[in-house]
């Protein structure tokens, strides 16, 4: 059976905190950096300003005016994981999975978002990748879609997917983040430390999806409720 399945690009694929820490060097020297601003929380725009201290908000704002005045930006980041990409692109073809790339970056000088992802991830080895740019909670993006699985670095946004839809967000956390871990499973929600370990749970969900003795252990050893 086909599964259709989500996959947030910054932070699950692409290095977009090492492109930002970049910019910021450059910009202010090598200090203590500030705290990243990311593509969902420019999205959220006045709401997600008012979190921020001024001073830190200066200069995430002087970076991303960086990032925005850049050609292409999005087509510059560097993969998390050179083989995750063509490693979802083989088992999309083996499983018949449809995937989808769901993404809220804002807008840069040169083409579309939308094509600079799509762009990114053919170069990545992806070839006709489904690319949607949204501008709102990632949960009622995956129930339109009727997404059986997403995988995300946002505990928010698997919060909203968990809430707002019938897929099983899975959520990208490093192992030492035993608060983090612990309140995502409370949730619901299913966590793992990389990429590739994510892929390795969906790859044995598409295995034992007509075992559901099979399927009620891998839920278990994720953290699915």
């Amino acid at each position: 059976m086909t599964l259709r399945i989500g996959f947030d690009m910054d932070g699950v694929l692409a290095d977009f905190a090492g492109a930002y820490r970049a910019i910021e060097a450059r910009l202010f020297g090598p200090d203590e950096p500030a705290g990243i601003a990311k593509p969902e929380d420019v999205s959220d725009g006045e709401e997600g300003e008012r979190k921020t201290p001024v001073p830190a908000r200066r200069r995430q704002n002087a970076v991303w005016s960086e990032i925005r005045h850049t050609p292409d930006f999005w087509q510059t980041l560097a993969p998390l994981d050179p083989a995750a990409v063509p490693r979802i692109h083989e088992l999309t073809l083996r499983h018949q999975w449809e995937p989808f790339f769901i993404t809220q970056r804002p807008a840069t000088e040169g083409s579309t978002v939308q094509r600079q992802t799509q762009q990114w991830l053919v170069a990545q080895g992806f070839d006709l990748p489904s690319v949607l740019v949204i501008n709102g909670p990632r949960g009622a993006a995956a129930g339109a879609l009727a997404l059986d699985y997403h995988v995300d670095d946002s505990p928010t946004n698997c919060v909203d997917v968990r809430s707002d839809s019938s897929a099983r967000p899975i959520l990208i956390l490093e192992d030492d983040d035993l608060v983090g871990i612990a309140s995502a499973r409370r949730l619901g929600i299913g966590t793992v430390p990389t990429i590739g370990a994510a892929l390795d749970i969906l790859e044995q969900a598409s295995t034992v999806r007509e075992k559901p003795g099979l399927l009620l252990q891998l839920a278990q050893l994720v953290g699915w409720k």
